[in-house]
């Protein structure tokens, strides 16, 4: 009974790892591939092919990304990029989605901005409980008025799911700043603690 139970363990921790991949790619290319609807009927990959490959919409997502990037480089991309933000702008409800949504797009992808820059440990939910906290800026507006001291925004994601969190604002003194990579962090914070940055670099198959 011993070895059919570290028999099993050890099937487990190969397939486990290896059927979530799957079904994450899977998940993932299968929404993309959604993006193949934009294109006319005859155009289609499936009718031209005759058969279905899964995969097509990631090139087509990529490349429609890639060129709207390119346009938007240049002196006149940009013109009519202002053009579209002002017009938006001038739509009720549309206005304040877009708006806010735009601000927090140009701080996480703008190459300057400081958004998941750095992680942090952080006491939370209370003194003496300690989590990992991301960096997301520095408060303003009123709010900066009502603070005594140096404080961080920061943005503590829950465990497994970390696109569910807390928006906090922590004095900076509270707050240390960890050696480690954002992505180091966010797979510290997914697998509950399991896996320690670092020890992927360590780890050697038995």
């Amino acid at each position: 009974m011993a070895a059919i139970r570290r028999w099993l363990l050890a099937g487990l921790l190969v397939l486990v790892p290896l059927a979530v991949t799957v079904w994450l790619l899977n998940w993932i290319i299968g929404t993309l591939d959604q993006t193949l609807e934009i294109l006319p009927g005859n155009w289609h990959p499936d009718k031209l092919l005759g058969v279905h490959i899964p995969g097509f919409g990631v090139l087509l997502a990529l490349a429609i990304v890639l060129s709207i990037g390119a346009i938007t480089s240049n002196f006149l991309g940009k013109k009519l990029v202002r053009w579209w933000d002002a017009l938006l702008s001038r739509i009720p409800i549309v206005r304040s989605i877009y708006s806010s949504v735009k601000q927090v797009s140009d701080t996480l992808f703008s190459e300057n901005g400081n958004a998941f820059r750095k992680a942090l440990l952080v006491q939370w939910p209370r003194e003496g409980v300690w989590t990992i906290g991301f960096q997301t800026g520095m408060p303003g507006g009123d709010v900066v008025n009502h603070l005594q001291g140096e404080y961080l925004s920061v943005y503590v994601p829950t465990t497994p799911n970390p696109t569910g969190g807390y928006f906090v604002m922590l004095p900076k003194a509270d707050c240390i700043e960890l050696k480690m990579s954002v992505d180091e962090a966010l797979t510290y914070v997914i697998s509950m603690g399991v896996v320690v940055p670092g020890s992927a670099a360590n780890y050697k198959p038995k």
